[in-house]
């Protein structure tokens, strides 16, 4: 790659801070840039100046809040008492090889069927050399394999990798998980660079890989993924985001300081569609990637989000892409999507330039009724905040707001809505961490390490960020990537598990959390898929109001989350209302539930099985 491209690669990108900072101060930071996404070295230092967004809170406010938010709530490590140990392996030999830069992502669920969530955590390999032809033989001795740790019911977990069938060695990316084959049992579904795999849960933490006998091959950089039923036959199908085409081989040389190699963009690289595979129903699964117009050449997905946007009851797909317009696909009906991104406001950035997203999620932060769109995006871009206005069209609220401001400088990968302190409002949690180990060098104030972001929801659409109350663990600067949220140890509140870059897993319990009253929903589909992703949940609450969360696979960034839903109910003893509405068109009205219990509804028959805190 000549040292002109990366300049141009450079420059393309200082477009997007030309409004904020003006000419002068551009062209006064060039000579400290060539390359990268972002081009200047005192961006970090702007942030400061920038009025007080509208909607976001005042500092008197935040303060305020922020002291309120700690409360004693906060997250503790507890990797190493619960047992986890894993060490990512990114395969790094110092070439800067792209790959190296991306994984891992992670899962929480349930592995083995004992109705406690287990911890899947991803991992890579050794990469192949150049021009030796494919990869380095597995060694006996040093197998680099994804870790699978069984919940042991007491705060601690059991690593069960070995002969659980998913002791395989590959260069991991991003998991996914549902019962595709309605047999009761989470299968799961691994991403990879050197192939994807198909895992079936053949029971007792158990599992074998399906890959070729179900007609799946993806051997396209793939990322994230989720299932979903988007025809809704009852059978969960499967979406699959692939990132750029590159190969050991067409490594291209790119730099930041014009001498040293450094990590490339993936501007430098040409795109590859994603896939999506419909479930036949005999285990087998057919590419109708095509057919269903989701394989634009010219993306480069990292993230995948699932919801119903335009509220018409059929699952949408939103992908978020790496320095290319993301993608808004809705559903047709008829198996077939139409891309309407441009449209809908959420292609590009405010200033009309792709920014470099990764994770996704999709949620109700503001009660309204309708899905919302939080993106991770690369540093100086800030993360977005699609609010969705119910007419086709979405705004980005984060640049008037408290969460373009404190995140302007981070690198965003994992990302979700949550709600971690139980008041009935989602709030948004961020998993940070930059590419370049050497981004200090020329971007001062941008750090490689940085420590996750968390906003509380303040309501009527504005957050506040409180991840310094969090405690002294939280507050860690790390290289993260995946995330993912579950009750791990089932005692109500939403506990957190991030993946970090060439470096550990970190299992985060929330204390204090529960302090609120919470009801948890699991269901289970009869007409409809057994995991029912896609059904609606929908609780009602004298204080904490309506609420509603569509069960669903993917979202965040190559990770997943628990598929049981949870709800704060605040101060609220009890649900005055409990409803699901099922992708079979089936609804339920179940009436009064208590509140601190999970309940398993079953489509037609209603609530089964309820289970208190610890049980």
């Amino acid at each position: 790659m000549s040292r002109a491209r990366v300049v141009r690669v450079g420059y393309r990108n200082l477009r997007r801070v030309l409004p904020v900072l003006g000419l002068a101060a551009v062209v006064g930071a060039l000579p400290v840039w060539l390359g990268g996404r972002t081009a200047l070295a005192g961006l970090a230092g702007t942030s400061a100046t920038l009025a007080t967004p509208v909607g976001g809170a005042s500092a008197p406010a935040a303060a305020a809040g922020a002291g309120a938010a700690a409360g004693g709530l906060h997250f503790t490590d507890v990797t190493a008492k619960a047992g986890i140990h894993f060490l990512h392996n990114s395969g790094r030999t110092g070439k800067k090889y792209l790959p190296e830069t991306l994984g891992p992502g992670c899962a929480f669920f349930d592995a083995d069927g004992d109705g406690w969530p287990d911890i899947l955590l991803i991992n890579g390999r050794e990469l192949p050399a150049a021009g030796k032809g494919g990869w380095p033989a597995a060694s006996g001795r040093h197998r680099s394999l994804p870790a699978l740790y069984l919940n042991n019911h007491d705060g601690t977990f059991r690593d069960a990798t070995v002969g659980s069938g998913l002791d395989v060695e590959m260069y991991g990316m991003g998991v996914a998980v549902g019962d595709y084959d309605n047999d009761g049992r989470d299968d799961v579904y691994v991403t990879a660079l050197d192939g994807d795999h198909l895992f079936h849960n053949e029971g007792g933490g158990h599992f074998r890989d399906v890959t070729r006998e179900a007609g799946i091959h993806n051997q396209s950089f793939g990322t994230s993924a989720a299932w979903v039923d988007y025809d809704r036959d009852g059978k969960l199908d499967l979406f699959v985001a692939n990132y750029v085409q590159w190969s050991v081989d067409k490594d291209l040389w790119c730099s930041l300081d014009g001498v040293a190699k450094s990590y490339c963009t993936p501007e430098s690289y040409k795109g590859a569609p994603s896939k999506l595979y419909h479930n036949l129903g005999n285990g087998k699964f057919e590419d109708v990637s095509h057919k269903a117009g989701i394989d634009d050449p010219t993306s480069k997905s990292l993230g995948v989000a699932v919801l119903d946007y335009d509220g018409d009851g059929w699952p949408d797909l939103f992908v978020a892409n790496d320095t290319q317009p993301n993608k808004l696909y809705r559903n047709q009906h008829d198996g077939t999507f139409a891309e309407v991104g441009l449209g809908a406001g959420v292609a590009f950035g405010e200033d009309g330039v792709a920014r470099g997203a990764m994770g996704v999620d999709a949620g109700d932060y503001d009660g309204s009724g309708r899905p919302h769109l939080l993106v991770g995006n690369f540093a100086n871009e800030m993360l977005g905040l699609y609010h969705n206005e119910g007419n086709g069209i979405f705004v980005d609220r984060a640049p008037s707001s408290a969460v373009g401001r404190a995140s302007l400088l981070t690198l965003t990968f994992g990302a979700f809505f949550f709600d971690y302190d139980l008041d009935g409002r989602l709030d948004i949690f961020a998993a940070n961490g930059h590419i370049e180990e050497e981004i200090g060098r020329v971007q001062p104030k941008v750090a490689y390490r940085e420590p996750p972001l968390l906003f509380r929801n303040l309501g009527g659409g504005r957050f506040e960020p409180v991840g310094a109350a969090m405690g002294a663990d939280f507050n860690r600067a790390i290289v993260a990537r995946g995330a993912a949220y579950a009750d791990f140890d089932h005692d109500g509140d939403l506990d957190l598990l991030i993946t970090t870059n060439g470096g550990p897993a970190y299992l985060f319990r929330n204390d204090g959390g529960n302090r609120n009253h919470w009801l948890r929903v699991r269901t289970v589909g009869t007409r409809s898929n057994r995991d029912g992703i896609g059904a609606v949940v929908r609780v009602a609450s004298a204080a904490a109001g309506k609420q509603w969360s569509m069960v669903r696979s993917g979202s965040s960034y190559c990770s997943q989350s628990e598929l049981t839903q949870t709800f704060g109910l605040g101060r609220d003893a009890e649900a005055t209302a409990l409803e699901v509405d099922w992708p079979s068109g089936a609804k339920q009205q179940l009436g009064r539930v208590a509140a601190n219990q999970t309940v398993t509804v079953v489509e037609d028959k209603g609530i089964v099985a309820r289970e208190g805190p610890g049980r």
